[in-house]
Parts: structure tokens; C-alpha cells; sequence
């Protein structure tokens, strides 16, 4: 569990952020860009002796790591803009593998206006926001290699 101040980060700088957490640079997880206001993000996974399997392909749990943080951060910079400070975790994930990683491979995440007015709603009416994000995992040749499923939880401490 991780309490998110409202500690506002811009995307250059949070994308740098994120891509040196040593949980994800060692495994060749990097963030190539955040979106204008966060609502979107990709993110590559590099192909590297840290990261393969005896099958010479992404080991599973490199896409599974690749997948877990950025829907919470990327509602945690949203909500800092807005003055909140939410305690936030990813609540439960699924991955079905589609076929085997043997390129790099790319996530794209993004978040609609409808997705970040739901969770305000709910944080000021509650006090908590659980969601589910469908996420694509895909090699080079855009194949669909992965398809997961993250639920996010977020619980707002205060509103400055």
C-alpha cells in the first residue's frame, strides 16, 4: 500500500521517475512517454538476459511487473492536480498469454475524461474508486502477445 502526497511531478520527470524504480529497470521495463495531464502512457519492455525465459522469450512476470504500476500512478498525478491525496494500490490483476514475447514488446495505457470524472465522483462521494483497466501487450510485428486486466483502489486521505 503506498499513500501518494499530492506531490505533482511533470510527465518528463515522472517518466523518469518511474522508468529508474530499480523493480523495473532491471528488468528492462521503461516508460517512453506520459501523455499530456497523464491520461496516457507507454510503456516498452526491452528484450535482455534479465528478462528471458529458458525459451530465449519475456519471462511472464517482466509483462506482469510492466503492467502493475502505471494505472496508479497515473490517477495519482491526475488527483494531485486536483488537490487530493489518495492512498492507492493495485487491488488485483489477471494476465492471459497470448503468445510468446520474442521482440520487444509495448503497452499503451490511457485513461478518458468519463474514467477520471467516475473515480472523482466516487472519491468525494465515498471516499474510495475501484475500476478495472483492459491493457494489449504486443510485440514488434503488433501482435497481441498479452492481455491483462488490472483493478486499481484508490481511498482519498484529504482534500487540500
Amino acid at each position: 500500500m503506498i499513500t501518494f502526497t499530492s506531490m505533482i511531478l511533470s510527465e518528463r520527470n515522472a517518466r523518469w521517475v518511474l522508468s529508474l524504480y530499480p523493480p523495473l529497470l532491471f528488468q528492462r521495463i521503461s516508460v517512453k512517454r506520459f501523455g499530456s495531464g497523464f491520461r496516457t502512457a507507454e510503456v516498452r519492455i526491452a528484450r535482455s538476459l534479465f528478462n528471458r525465459n529458458y525459451n530465449k522469450t519475456t519471462f511472464g512476470g517482466t509483462i506482469f511487473s510492466a503492467v502493475d504500476p502505471v494505472y496508479v500512478f497515473m490517477y495519482w498525478q491526475i488527483f494531485a492536480r486536483k488537490g487530493f491525496t489518495i492512498q492507492s494500490w493495485l487491488k488485483s490483476a489477471s494476465i492471459d498469454y497470448k503468445k510468446p514475447g520474442d521482440t520487444a514488446l509495448t503497452i499503451h495505457f490511457s485513461l478518458s475524461e468519463a474514467d477520471i470524472q467516475e473515480a472523482e465522483d466516487e472519491l468525494n462521494r465515498v471516499g474510495k474508486f475501484v475500476k478495472k483497466h483492459p491493457i494489449e501487450i504486443r510485440n514488434t510485428r503488433n501482435e497481441l502477445c498479452a492481455f491483462a486486466e488490472t483493478e486499481i483502489y484508490m481511498r482519498k486521505i484529504a482534500k487540500s
